[in-house]
């Protein structure tokens, strides 16, 4: 398109006479930005008053609940949402406020062109700003999609309680000065299993394969749609840490067995080509899996570990 047919067009030629003075960009651009300014103070007021007049006392600490960085992360998302939405409105009106303000500077013979800029600059600054904001959207369905994921696994946990188990939840930890949690850490006579949770979405499965299977073949996951490790290496690092730190604390060696649990999915073992430590289960077979094998624990050795946990969970404060 060339500048003398895009100058033609209406939304240009609207852009040319619209009637814009330095007067009336900064009454915009001060309204807008008294306007964001009293919602960021509304919405920090509401924050404070939280912390007001709890009814409990300021040092009560509970346990963390199953997939508490998850909802945490998705409470803090949708408080920031309504900013997102000012601010991805915000920038398209600011950038055309400014590319019509140098239009307007420019020579006559010259704010054709200037037109055309202002032009194109506000579609694609509009575009950018409104996918941003669809991103930030997607980012809190996808988290609230991980932590209803790992409220899944917390269910088929709760039966082991029955049967003296203890389940951890969200167990925090910090390595090389990297916060992290682990999904869930389950101790009973039978050992210690950490299980983590990779919630996933079906879909676009490939020739052959069914879209609500996976294969596990002792070393890679097989999805419909292709193969990776994920999951697999960072629960495998995750039972690492933990032996590590349960050592260090209570001075003897506790063996972790690392357990991929994914909620949803249809897990079919596949001959093993280079098995590995970590076993891949659907969280319906946990309740059976985990005291299948023979007793290894004291109930004194549990009750040292399961005092240091509690420890390290408890701390979920108002």
């Amino acid at each position: 398109m060339s500048w003398v047919s895009l100058v033609s067009t209406p939304a240009v030629g609207f852009i040319l006479s619209y009637p814009m003075t330095w007067k009336n960009e900064l009454m915009v651009l001060l309204y807008l930005a008294l306007f964001a300014g009293c919602v960021a103070a509304l919405i920090w007021q509401q924050k404070r008053r939280r912390k007001m007049r709890l009814p409990f006392g300021e040092d009560l600490k509970l346990l963390r609940a199953p997939g508490e960085t998850q909802l945490r992360l998705v409470r803090k998302l949708e408080e920031d949402s309504l900013l997102w939405l000012l601010l991805a409105a915000l920038v398209p009106v600011t950038v055309t406020i400014s590319l019509l303000s140098a239009t307007l500077l420019l020579p006559l013979s010259l704010q054709p062109v200037g037109a055309g800029i202002t032009f194109l600059g506000v579609i694609a600054t509009f575009y950018a700003s409104a996918r941003w904001f669809a991103r930030k959207t997607s980012e809190i369905g996808n988290r609230y999609l991980g932590y209803f994921g790992e409220r899944v696994v917390a269910e088929q946990l709760e039966p082991l309680k029955a049967l003296g188990w203890r389940i951890f939840h969200d167990v925090p930890g910090l390595n090389n000065g990297q916060a992290f949690n682990l999904d869930h850490v389950a101790v009973g006579s039978n050992g210690v299993f950490i299980i983590e949770t990779k919630t996933r979405r079906k879909g676009g499965a490939r020739p052959g394969f069914d879209d609500h299977k996976v294969y596990f073949d002792g070393h890679a996951l097989v999805w419909p749609w292709g193969e990776d490790n994920h999951g697999l290496e960072q629960t495998e690092r995750n039972a690492d840490w933990l032996e590590a730190t349960l050592r260090s604390e209570i001075g003897e060696l506790v063996t972790v067995a690392p357990i991929l649990a994914l909620p949803g999915w249809w897990v079919e073992m596949k001959p093993s080509r280079e098995p590995r430590r970590c076993r891949v289960v659907n969280p319906k077979a946990l309740e059976k899996y985990l005291p299948s094998g023979p007793a290894v624990l004291s109930q004194e050795h549990q009750h040292a570990i399961i005092a240091k946990l509690e420890a390290r969970c408890r701390d979920v404060a108002y």
